[in-house]
């Protein structure tokens, strides 16, 4: 009972007519923020703390939950229609969305994800209101095996729907980890791959590698295409944003079970939103019909799992973070700061003497999530259309907005460094058919897995391993695997076991064979030559860390071991196809519809070329004269003589468009510009050009 009136008098707290219209404002700003790619709700977060010094603590705490709780809403928007995820915890939303949207059904996607976050955002704040008093005891019994072990789940999960190809989605993921293991060792201080740069001493930054994995490889090739995202324009967006609502009725059992992992899952500190997502995705794709195979072509349950998850893992993140004071996020830890600031101590007295202050949390969390759905509902037409856009305006815009999003991660050059190079490794392997999801859940996981692995071998030895929980947990890719790998070597020998005596029957008529384009000398090379590079790569891993403590080589070492492991037993299948007749290297499908896959190679490589030389201009130009004037003529250019759009609208919307980047990142985010030889020259005309302006 003490708890209902706590909640009730909570509720009426919220509901004062000014502090509503605070968390409202809060919404709108999460919406924005949302919209723009790579700046996600950790930078509103940090962002938005300083105007809430004034404000009492209720209204302070409902302003800052109204923002964070609708940012995931919000990054689906650029994550479906362009393919450029909002922020790395919308990176899963791309797998299906996007390919939608390329369809014509970016209305049916959206419809589709903000129903399945508003019933994500509910259910998330419901948990996190019934079960902050009774969790404690659950929380202090998962332990680091358990964590460990449900971190080797998640990627296996991953790995496992990765396009089809498990051996690849191994691979990959395992090439995230030894990318995680770059930087300076927490343990032993020791400096793992970082080649005498002092940018790579913190490791590689998460958002400069989503951006160049997933961003970048679809804007080059939107680019190429020289048509909008849409290839089929809707006929009623409105139709099918209710079509992508009945999508998610119909779906409601997947919508509960993502809503709910996402919860747990967002409960277990440090474990972050991408990563959940991922973990949600891939077991989406195992627990529906026909997931495995359609999962990443364009499948709305895969937005459907995805969203549900986004959402509902915001409920979670709150319950350590309240209960124990314990940020489950970086995000939560700003949040941990502005209890601080206001007097609020997280902990038992949050549960207990502060009830009131819990509750404010919970209604905000509710409260927010209907007011940012029904908002986007309102206006899904309208953002449904940004699919529309001509590519010489969409791309050079998108791409300018991708790359502050990359420099903002640690702002030093190194950020767009590390964008290049994984555009470049992203496109590759979108090209050569390698799931690029593995690796950044392999990031992301990857200093938890060392974390934990340190301290459960250094506790326990190897008896972590026979924990009751950590044997629950990693039975489940374990079996996995095992039945993958009998069932690979059964149909290997199914001719051979025709039943004695039984009828030879004629041979079946061959399937009618989809049209294919013809083996390229590029696939013939990178196919195979993408498993070498592989073999390599982890070959080197384990050889220049010989000499590394034990503490700093466990974990690059045991990933780069399995990741040969994986590579050998993948050539030991090929051998076994080859010899069985199989065709290794298949002719690359042709999709009349997708002018990419319809273009020869020659012509393909001439407009990928093009485009990067474009992108690769933008880090030359920055390197010169500074980022800010390099995107105002990289637009310009782009658009007047690679869009071939009139001049009035090329300077029109790329002089609007850089101011408002200048008064967001420059005036209100503050954010240091890397040095240009320009301005080292002239010190003088720098000062003068930021008067000016």
């Amino acid at each position: 009972m003490h708890l209902l009136e706590q909640a009730m008098a909570a509720f009426t707290v919220i509901f004062d007519p000014m502090r509503f219209l605070i968390i409202m404002l809060g919404c709108l700003l999460g919406l924005f923020i949302g919209v723009i790619p790579g700046i996600g709700g950790l930078a509103g977060m940090a962002l938005l703390l300083p105007f809430t010094y004034t404000m009492d603590p209720y209204t302070a705490l409902a302003f800052l939950i109204g923002m964070w709780a609708v940012t995931p809403t919000a990054d689906t928007i650029p994550s479906i229609l362009i393919g450029v995820p909002g922020a790395a915890g919308s990176a899963a939303t791309v797998m299906d969305g996007y390919p939608m949207a390329r369809r014509g059904e970016g209305g049916r996607a959206l419809g589709a994800s903000y129903t399945a976050s508003l019933i994500g955002g509910i259910f998330g704040a419901v948990l996190l209101g019934l079960a902050i008093p009774i969790l404690r005891p659950f929380m202090m019994a998962f332990g680091t095996p358990e964590l460990l072990a449900l971190c080797v789940l998640g990627l296996t999960l991953v790995a496992a729907v990765s396009q089809g190809n498990m051996m690849k989605g191994l691979v990959a993921a395992c090439f995230g980890v030894v990318i995680a293991s770059i930087g300076d060792e927490a343990q032993t201080g020791e400096l793992r791959w970082t080649f005498d740069s002092i940018f790579l001493w913190e490791g590689v930054p998460l958002e400069a590698l989503v951006l160049g994995l997933f961003a970048v490889p679809e804007l080059i090739e939107l680019g190429a295409a020289r048509q909008s995202v849409a290839l089929h324009r809707s006929e009623s967006i409105l139709r099918d944003q209710f079509r992508g609502v009945k999508d998610a009725i119909q779906n409601i059992r997947l919508v509960f079970q993502s809503s709910w992992l996402g919860a747990i899952l967002g409960s277990v500190p440090g474990l972050g939103g991408p990563a959940i997502d991922w973990i949600a995705y891939g077991s989406a794709a195992k627990s529906v019909k026909g997931g495995t195979e359609s999962f990443g072509t364009g499948d709305v349950r895969g937005v459907i799992a995805c969203e549900a998850a986004n959402n509902s893992r915001e409920g979670g993140a709150l319950i350590p973070t309240l209960a124990f004071g314990i940020p489950a996020s970086a995000t939560m830890a700003i949040l941990l700061g502005a209890f601080m600031m206001h007097g609020i101590q997280p902990g038992p007295k949050l549960l207990t003497e502060q009830l009131d202050i819990t509750y404010t949390i919970v209604w905000s969390l509710m409260i927010a999530n209907i007011i940012g759905v029904l908002i986007c509902f309102a206006f899904v037409s309208q953002l449904a259309k940004l699919a529309l856009v001509p590519a010489g305006i969409l791309v050079p815009t998108v791409l300018a907005i991708v790359f502050i999003g990359a420099y903002s991660a640690t702002r030093d050059i190194g950020d767009i460094i590390v964008l290049l190079i994984f555009s470049v490794i992203g496109w590759g392997m979108k090209r050569f058919g390698w799931a690029r999801a593995p690796v950044l859940l392999g990031l992301v996981l990857g200093g938890l897995v060392e974390q934990y692995l340190f301290i459960s071998t250094s506790r326990y030895g190897s008896d972590w391993l026979t924990r009751p929980g950590v044997v629950l947990i990693l039975a489940i890719p374990v079996l996995y695997f095992a039945y993958s790998a009998v069932k690979f070597f059964l149909r290997r020998r199914t001719p051979a076991l025709a039943p004695v005596g039984a009828a030879v029957s004629e041979p079946a008529p061959p399937k009618q064979a989809e049209p294919a384009g013809p083996i390229s000398l590029v696939d013939r090379i990178m196919l195979p030559g993408m498993w070498i590079l592989a073999a390599i790569l982890f070959a080197t891993a384990l050889a220049t860390s010989t000499e590394w403590a034990l503490a700093a080589r466990l974990m690059p070492q045991t990933v780069s071991a399995v990741g040969l492991f994986v590579v050998i037993c993948s050539g030991i299948g090929i051998y076994m196809k080859k010899r069985a007749g199989e065709t290794i290297v298949k002719p690359r499908k042709v999709n009349e519809t997708d002018p990419l896959e319809a273009m020869p190679d020659r012509e393909l490589y001439k407009r990928m070329g093009i485009m990067f030389a474009w992108v690769l201009s933008v880090f030359v130009g920055t390197l010169l004269i500074g980022l800010l004037p390099t995107l105002l003529v990289f637009m310009i250019g782009y658009m007047r003589f690679e869009g071939r759009q009139p001049w009035i609208r090329t300077l029109a919307i790329a002089i609007v468009i850089w101011i408002a980047m200048f008064i967001l990142f420059d005036n209100l985010l503050n954010m240091p510009w890397p040095q240009s030889y320009l301005g080292d020259a002239f010190p003088a005309l720098r000062t003068m050009v930021s008067d000016i302006i």
